[in-house]
């Protein structure tokens, strides 16, 4: 027998069928991700047409045997003003698109859904800039998910200082004698070339002091209080460089939102904070959500 159930969550996806439906993704806190029918969503004037990308709410569902079908939808945010704004929502579709790579139907997805709901936040705020968001936003997605580099000690001998190489291929970071074991040659553009050894001819890169802990503190810091801080367009092009490397080796999906992103991210306008991520703390307060 089938059942009502209320789902909190966002929609991710949304797909017209027929004349007036629309078949919806949702992320949810209580099921993980969910594909629901939202029969005369779009119909003018039904109560579900802001069922749409982005929407953040209350869905009340019908549990079928093998699918859902959405009767109410109760949005609290729409997030009109990123939807607006055609970079910002370049980097939300992104977004949704990797959340829907990542979650699982009937998983725990509640620390994917606060990411998501605070990263959107964060581009809807234009108090960021979105090359820093996206960045956080990837990097936190992965560990997330148990794909995430460890960059809190040495691969090699478990050393938490002088950490100074991120090499992809092992999933970490190298302190600088251990990095010179393993034979790491510095190369032209940023990265850094392995030399020959163990580990064969690798890509590696070395890492600036700030570069590093911008990283652990995407990767350890409260999703709340993740987006408190800015970094100098020299170090943002650092850690974009070593993690866009890392999301290119274990993300085995082209983004369309991502294509676009990268034609047009060389207009990006550079972040009006600043701040160190070492001792970086909350900027207002706490962003308000309750998931």
């Amino acid at each position: 027998m089938g059942r009502n159930i209320v789902l909190t969550g966002m929609v991710i996806s949304a797909i017209p069928i027929g004349e007036y439906d629309r078949r919806i993704t949702l992320l949810t806190k209580e099921r993980g991700k969910v594909a629901a029918f939202a029969r005369g969503a779009r119909r003018p004037g039904s109560q579900l047409m802001a069922a749409g990308p982005f929407s953040f709410g209350q869905f009340e569902a019908y549990e079928g045997r093998s699918s859902y079908t959405v009767s109410k939808a109760d949005i609290s945010h729409y997030f009109r003003e990123l939807a607006a704004d055609l970079e910002g929502a370049y980097y939300g579709f992104y977004f949704l698109e990797m959340a829907d790579y990542y979650a699982r139907e009937n998983a725990d997805e509640i620390h994917m859904l606060k990411l998501l709901y605070r990263s959107l936040q964060a581009l809807e705020s234009k108090r960021f800039d979105c090359r820093l968001v996206r960045r956080a936003f990837e990097l936190r997605a992965m560990a997330i998910n148990g794909e995430g580099p460890n960059v809190f000690s040495c691969l090699k001998c478990g050393r938490e200082e002088g950490l100074r190489w991120l090499h992809v291929e092992s999933g970490g970071v190298f302190c600088e004698a251990c990095g010179k074991d393993r034979g790491f040659l510095p190369a032209a553009g940023g990265g850094q070339r392995a030399g020959e050894g163990s580990m064969g001819r690798a890509f590696a890169y070395r890492l600036e002091e700030s570069a590093l802990y911008a990283m652990q503190y995407i990767l350890s810091s409260d999703i709340e209080k993740l987006y408190c801080f800015a970094l100098s367009p020299s170090v943002l092009e650092a850690l974009g460089q070593a993690v866009d490397a890392y999301v290119r080796r274990y993300i085995d999906r082209e983004f369309h939102s991502l294509a676009v992103l990268e034609q047009n991210e060389r207009f990006a306008a550079p972040g009006i904070l600043s701040g160190n991520p070492k001792s970086a703390v909350a900027n207002n307060g706490r962003t308000g959500y309750n998931i």
